[in-house]
């Protein structure tokens, strides 16, 4: 039996490899550009500059908050209002605030502030929409400030 012969590979071969190549590059390309612009939050710092000057000021803080040895927990209740758990903090008048920020940016920032309750736990006087939320808690306690970051889904 003869076999049957083969069609020689030809520039055009080629060139509609190269197409269809390139072709799928530029669409996962636009394709991600698409998806980073569509979820970027916003501008970070409005000067980066005067925010460096800053920037050791803010790792001091940090260090002496880290010192504290303070712990926040956070957790959503069933009633959409946010549950904290502080550990560490002297027992006392302790103000605590917070601001629920959106991870994407898509829902607006919120300020909460909360209450004791007896069992010691603090609980939000706000609700928070059951949706993934990154929370900037402030806690003022004894004279001392600190504060944390805590997601709660």
């Amino acid at each position: 039996m003869s076999q049957p012969a083969k069609a020689p590979f030809t520039g055009r071969h080629m060139a509609a490899i190269m197409v269809a190549f390139f072709g799928v590059v530029i669409v996962v390309n636009v394709m991600m550009a698409r998806f980073a612009i569509g979820t970027f939050g916003g501008v970070v710092v409005e000067n980066s500059y005067v925010a460096s000057q800053h920037f050791n000021g803010w790792l001091d803080e940090a260090k002496q908050e880290n010192a504290l040895g303070w712990k926040a927990v956070a957790s959503h209740r069933s009633d959409d209002r946010v549950q904290i758990v502080l550990s560490g903090a002297p027992a006392g008048a302790v103000q605590m605030t917070a601001i629920a920020r959106h991870p994407l940016g898509r829902l607006p920032d919120q300020t909460m502030t909360f209450s004791q309750n007896a069992d010691g736990t603090y609980v939000s006087a706000q609700t928070l929409p059951a949706e993934r939320w990154r929370l900037r808690i402030g806690v003022n306690a004894g004279g001392k400030i600190w504060r944390t970051e805590e997601d709660i889904r």
